[in-house]
């Protein structure tokens, strides 16, 4: 199937938003999407923004049942590791179900280790739910490993009063 990836602008902040909904109801969570396009379109498109996208795109005749042409994307941001130097962590990488298998979501990842290279990055980081097998072979089919068993690390969270109480310095008991 014909496709291209390219870098994504401000106008797709509103298919990046529908994307994101989809990623989380495929990843079982849709009640954890906080932020709006409007979000998207000021963290990633101001003048010092948080995080970079790639589209994945199809040509019109190859475009979905609900008439969407971009049917992928991935979003990044650069990272520095106290072991290794730069980093690149990919947030999500996300293809829409009747596009998987077509080489879409490869593209997507060679595309993000081939941005990090080019910015002198030595890793590119991720996380993949432990109940989702197939992201897990395919990301270690494009020669990727899992820290999280052969380091025995655990990719920690702190949000909402928590990170509040923690900025105040109050300790949980």
């Amino acid at each position: 199937m014909e496709f291209s990836i390219r870098v994504a602008t401000l106008e797709d902040c509103r298919d990046m938003a529908r994307m994101i909904a989809e990623l989380a109801e495929y990843e079982k969570v849709p009640d954890q999407v906080k932020i709006t396009q409007r979000d998207l379109e000021q963290d990633g498109f101001s003048k010092n923004p948080f995080f970079q996208a790639i589209i994945a795109e199809v040509p019109e005749q190859h475009r979905s049942k609900e008439g969407h042409c971009k049917v992928g994307y991935a979003l990044y941001f650069f990272a520095y590791s106290s072991w290794k130097g730069r980093s690149v962590y990919m947030e999500d990488l996300y293809v829409m179900s009747e596009y998987r298998g077509k080489g879409i979501g490869k593209a997507l990842m060679s595309k993000i280790a081939q941005l990090g290279l080019a910015a002198g990055c030595k890793q590119l980081n991720f996380a993949v739910p432990n109940w989702n097998k197939p992201s897990v072979d395919f990301s270690l089919r494009q020669g990727c490993w899992n820290v999280t068993s052969d380091l025995g690390y655990h990719c920690m969270r702190c949000e909402g009063p928590a990170l509040e109480s923690l900025a105040r310095g109050e300790a949980k008991h």
